[in-house]
């Protein structure tokens, strides 16, 4: 009788696990199909595209076409340096001040992007320098790195979304210009207010413009028509030089740039008088960050990190680090070079998004990714899965010729999946290609 009873049970086991192979099958199958519509629409069709679509739940790849493959990942790079911040930055950003006697306090620049942010109205470091009347000292000695990251596209210098990476950042290291029209005629200026070395052209145009010299703070300003236009332009950051004269206005006292050891002994091995002054919530940088895929977030967050866990701000550093520890086991091995994903040298595959992000649940939990990640109609997702607002989370990247989507999908039985769409080499309009991806992302969602 017991025989029979585990034949049976044998059977059963056997049945059972031949139905899950065979929906597995079946759902691969499904899916491709439904793939194959998405590669043959005219946007994509002479393109080079990756799809991986996972369910952790499983541990088991619904669907994988050239999964494997690298592709230049756009802004789906800030996706591993979101889970580096997350992971290395703690609760809040801080900055480390030390009172070296009576009349004296020496500040170490991070890298923080908050100091003086518009977007960041509470400014507790700024406080803390405008109360105090000591003198006030910093250094940049752990500043190891370029203004612009390794692969950027050099004539992009004057746009907002390529602001230099500095060891001091302020006002997200853009001035924001503003010509208004006035009784005397147009009246042009600039926030944060500095000499600025400006000259008008002669020539009066339709549109209001300000062109910044290629390496020094000297801008070209032609007046156009309009009643009233801004226009926002990185300026040239000289390594800390330029935020201390920012800073002196703002704080009213000198800032003197010195070494630490003008002071005697290792400054951060020396843990007397040190206070950690908190600026603001890491996620608070971090969701601005993903939502509206701002450059200067990411890569200022990567340069905390390796501030943080090596001491000294530099990419190549802190992304060999990360890659031989916390992603090692990573399906292939990416060339990751900036924090942004500005730069065409950075080659990550589908799986490696897949996974990345599977960590970042497992490590921190979906609820705080759902905060950082924006949703259907939200962000950069904006006027895109509407029907998916609260069932879809996932980081959008893009560069002329490539469109990236990776992130997490609830299906409609509740399924949670992770997947990663990249597209390389497309010649459409990159509204094209997004539609076309997003239909194929709505399909996976209503059919399973």
């Amino acid at each position: 009788m017991e025989k029979k009873t585990l034949s049976c049970v044998k059977q059963l086991l056997i049945i059972n696990s031949s139905l899950l192979i065979i929906a597995s099958c079946s759902t691969q199958k499904q899916i491709s199909k439904s793939a194959q519509f998405v590669l043959k629409d005219p946007s994509l069709r002479t393109a080079h595209v990756g799809i991986s679509i996972y369910e952790p739940a499983t541990n088991k790849y619904w669907y994988n076409y050239q999964g494997d493959h690298y592709f230049v990942p756009a802004s789906n790079t800030k996706i591993p340096t979101c889970y580096a911040a997350m992971k290395y930055l703690g609760d809040s950003l801080g900055c480390i001040l030390k009172r070296e006697n009576d009349t004296a306090i020496f500040f170490l620049a991070n890298g923080d992007p908050t100091l003086l942010h518009p977007d960041f109205k509470r400014q507790v470091v700024i406080d803390y320098l405008q109360k105090t009347n000591k003198k006030v000292y910093t250094s940049d000695v752990n500043w190891k790195e370029q203004p612009l990251g390794s692969g950027w596209a050099w004539n992009d210098y004057n746009d907002d979304y390529m602001a230099e990476r500095s060891p001091l950042p302020v006002y997200g290291n853009v001035a924001k210009w503003t010509m208004e029209s006035g009784s005397d005629g147009p009246l042009v200026y600039s926030i944060p207010e500095v000499n600025w070395i400006v000259n008008f052209d002669t020539a009066r145009a339709k549109n209001f413009f300000v062109q910044r010299a290629v390496s020094e703070n000297v801008y070209k300003i032609t007046q156009g028509s309009e009643a009233l236009k801004e226009q926002y332009v990185p300026f040239v950051t000289n390594g800390i030089n330029t935020a201390l004269e920012l800073l002196r206005d703002t704080i009213h006292k000198t800032i003197t740039l010195v070494t630490p050891q003008i002071f005697g002994g290792n400054f951060l091995g020396d843990t007397l008088h040190v206070n950690l002054v908190r600026s603001q919530p890491t996620d608070s940088l971090l969701k601005p960050m993903m939502h509206r895929s701002d450059n200067f977030f990411a890569e200022q967050s990567l340069l905390m990190v390796s501030n943080e866990v090596l001491g000294v701000m530099n990419d190549e550093k802190i992304i060999d680090t990360l890659l031989k520890k916390d992603f090692k086991d990573l399906p292939q091995k990416p060339r990751w070079v900036d924090g942004s994903g500005l730069s065409r040298y950075n080659l990550f595959s589908p799986q490696d998004f897949v996974a990345i992000l599977n960590k970042m649940k497992n490590e921190f939990g979906l609820d705080r990714m759902k905060n950082i990640f924006p949703t259907g109609n939200e962000g950069t997702l904006s006027n895109y899965y509407r029907s998916e607002t609260g069932y879809l989370f996932a980081k959008t990247g893009t560069l002329s010729g490539v469109v990236s989507l990776s992130g997490f999908l609830y299906t409609k039985k509740n399924t949670l999946l992770i997947f990663s769409v990249l597209v390389n080499n497309h010649n459409s309009a990159a509204t094209a290609v997004r539609r076309a991806v997003e239909k194929f992302i709505e399909g996976i969602r209503e059919k399973y």
